[in-house]
């Protein structure tokens, strides 16, 4: 819809302060996990045949100035806030290091920003780099650098922001599951400490020494895919937990937060790519959370009463029906800014250049869409992967894949939307034994395998844990644990992240560094292999009455 009918539907609603005027308004216009989306993009998710175009920051600026001309600083205010992850992603935002993202942030006036884990994927001192333009605060209260045990310059835990005769605080935090997401040279001297901790510190010294009357937490962590059922798995009708020992080596998410932390007024978050039209809010603190999707496709748009007496909240408004607070930038429904516009398509141009080179063609269509730890996408990467280096076995996490490769002529640009990431390819060479471990470890509890190329797997989940696998073959051979094999991997999962590490096991004179950018290895695989007709075949299978093959249990009679 255009913006003069959201506004019409305001009016129909009765949303606009004017027709109120018992309660103040605080429009809270925010995005998360933009990751670099501020160009002109086709929305893909909504149509892959004929994806209608979105705006970027261009029509992200024309709503944010619309929004802000309804302020008049008595009875109606805004802020414009950012819950983290901003450029890693998108070309504009990888290849300028993220100063293209913050040039546009500054130029929209954004009012504060928290840190995610992707803005350290390209190490601290890019991120500084970056900031060091930046025009507005960044807020991380559970950030600390170890050598001084302080926060990061570049970093506060909260700030103090008055509107309409309101004081509002703004308390920040990073989920700490960056230390198990980033690679450790990256954070080398940060320590990521608990959220929990973090913003019942910060929360009692907002309201209690700096009198604030709004709390409202911008974090970089999100809500559950389907926050009712999961709520009712973690907490009773009393809001007592129902879990003896909560799985606490994984950060705190949004709706955690806040039921576990008082005086929370509002979470806005992120990190999940899950947008809500609507807040979640927990029955028992009655906290509102909220947050958007990822890659700039969306702004949200959501808006605080308060009581003008008692300066708390009183209820909330999302502008469109069926929307909600969950704002597409479609190009077609608003007006780009065009000076905005007209700055991010020059970073662009300068960014992008080369990208729509062909590259090679896929033969069908390439889904990332996982079914028991194969996909069609996947399946091609980690084959781009093993013939890069000339490896026997190459293995990606379910998680490191960001894109689809439709049926056609295939761009460079295509492949950065797949693997927007630097990750470098790795291999090392171990034993059948270690090689079947890591196969082990990504098959145990919940865990549903990894993507692999090389081999030919059966496990069951019936089994114990660490014995779940029941055939294991390599290059169409059966697998011997005493055999040397070559591996291939990223860098990322070389560090010990997504649950693997005990590839720090590997000594450094087995490892071999290639310096090699996976997308560049999934582009020669192309250039050699057109069309790419990638199957799903048999090297992943999950068989819950699989018996051990012969190899196996020969192989367990010896260590026995």
């Amino acid at each position: 819809m255009k913006f003069k009918q959201l506004i019409l539907i305001l009016l129909l609603t009765g949303c606009l302060a004017f027709l109120s005027a018992d309660d103040l308004r605080l429009d809270i216009i925010f995005t998360n996990d933009v990751h670099g989306g501020i160009d002109r993009a086709a929305a893909t998710f909504i149509n892959p045949d004929f994806p209608p175009m979105l705006g970027g920051g261009g029509v992200a600026a024309t709503i944010i100035k619309n929004v802000r001309a309804l302020s008049d600083g008595k009875n109606r205010d805004n802020l414009l806030l950012d819950a983290g992850d901003f450029f890693q992603g998108h070309p504009i935002g990888t290849v300028t290091k993220g100063k293209a993202i913050i040039e546009y942030m500054n130029e929209v006036k954004y009012d504060a920003m928290t840190l995610g884990n992707h803005d350290f994927d390209l190490g601290e001192k890019t991120l500084e780099d970056a900031l060091a333009l930046v025009q507005f605060p960044i807020l991380s209260s559970n950030i600390v650098r170890i050598s001084t045990n302080q926060p990061p310059y570049y970093v506060r835990p909260y700030i103090i922001v008055e509107r309409m005769g309101v004081r509002i605080a703004i308390i920040g935090f990073t989920t700490s599951d960056t230390e198990k997401m980033s690679f450790p040279e990256n954070i080398k001297d940060l320590d990521f400490t608990d959220e929990k901790d973090a913003l019942n510190k910060y929360v009692s010294i907002v309201k209690n020494q700096e009198k604030a009357d709004i709390v409202i937490v911008l974090g970089h962590a999100g809500l559950p895919y389907d926050p009712e059922l999961t709520y009712k798995s973690r907490y009773d009708a009393t809001g007592k937990s129902l879990l003896e020992n909560r799985y606490a080596s994984w950060g705190w998410d949004s709706q955690e937060l806040a039921h576990e932390v008082k005086g929370i007024d509002l979470i806005i978050g992120g990190h999940m790519h899950k947008g809500f039209g609507q807040p979640w809010i927990d029955p028992i603190t009655q906290t509102m959370a909220i947050q958007g999707y990822a890659y700039g496709s969306n702004i949200g748009w959501f808006t605080l009463k308060i009581d003008p007496v008692t300066k708390t909240v009183s209820g909330y408004e999302t502008p469109a029906i069926q929307e909600g607070m969950m704002i597409t930038l479609f190009e077609d429904e608003f007006i780009p800014d065009p000076q905005i516009s007209e700055q991010i398509a020059a970073q662009q141009a300068i960014a992008e250049k080369g990208m729509d080179e062909v590259v090679g063609v896929a033969g069908v269509y390439l889904s990332r869409t996982n079914v028991d730890a194969q996909s069609l996408m996947g399946n091609t990467i980690t084959d781009a992967m093993r013939a890069e280096v000339n490896a026997d076995f190459a293995f990606l996490n379910l998680g490191g894949i960001r894109a689809d490769i439709k049926t056609g002529p295939v761009t460079y640009r295509q492949i950065f939307d797949v693997m927007p990431f630097d990750n470098q390819i790795v291999s090392f060479t171990c034993t059948g034994e270690f090689l079947k471990r890591i196969i082990e470890t990504r098959v145990e509890g919940s865990r549903h395998g990894l993507v692999v190329s090389g081999c030919e797997v059966v496990y069951s989940k019936k089994r114990p844990n660490y014995d779940r696998v029941t055939s294991l073959r390599i290059g169409g051979e059966p697998w011997d644990p005493n055999k040397i094999y070559r591996c291939a991997t990223t860098d990322f999962l070389m560090q010990g992240n997504a649950g693997l590490t005990l590839l720090t096991q590997v000594p450094e004179d087995q490892i071999t560094y290639h310096m090699i950018n996976l997308r560049d290895a999934i582009v020669h695989y192309f250039q050699k292999n057109s069309p790419v007709k990638t199957k799903i075949d048999n090297r992943w299978k999950r068989d819950d009455n699989a018996q051990p093959s012969p190899e196996i249990l020969r192989a367990k009679a010896n260590v026995n």
